[in-house]
Parts: C-alpha cells; structure tokens; sequence
C-alpha cells in the first residue's frame, strides 16, 4: 500500500477528505518528532505507542568482507504494537 492510498482509505472510511487526512498525519508526525525523548512513550491510539530507546555499541560484520566492524551505539525509534493488534497476527495454533 503506498501512502497515497493509505490516505485515501483513512479518508473514505473517516469521511474526511485526502487533504484533511494528509494534515491530520503531518500534525501527528510534527507532534512525535517534537515530544518525544529519551524513555518516553507516546500512545498512538490502538495502534501502539512509539517510544526512543538507546541501542549499545556491538560488533558485527560486513557481509562482503567477512571483516568485524564496531557499530557505534545510537538512539532508534521503537514501535510497541498494542496488545490487540500483536494479538490480531498472532494467534495460537496459527501456522
């Protein structure tokens, strides 16, 4: 799904219109970038919540080279799925 029809599906199944819709996402998206920090959390309805979380320096490789490489520690967005939607893609006994 690209997001142009993500936001006309938001819009039909809203009654909002595309443009609305659109905005509505650019002001959620300028309020996460804008709030959150370092162990916050931000709910996202049910949807989840997105929170930041700080990832330690590792080593790895490069796939081409075999060589150990030293990944520098950084900040990275989390997505925390809500218990319904976890629950939707993974049901017992669902193979």
């Amino acid at each position: 799904m690209t997001q142009a029809q993500f936001f006309s599906a938001v819009a039909e199944a809203s009654g909002m219109s595309k443009a609305q819709v659109r905005t509505v996402f650019e002001a959620v998206e300028a309020t996460v970038l804008k709030t959150l920090k370092p162990g916050g959390k931000i709910p996202l309805g049910g949807l989840g919540a997105v929170k930041l979380v700080d990832r330690k320096a590792r080593m790895g490789r490069n796939p081409a080279t075999g060589e150990a490489i030293k990944i520098p520690a950084k900040q990275v967005v989390k997505m925390l799925p809500a218990k319904v939607l976890k629950e939707k893609f993974n049901k017992k006994g669902k193979k």
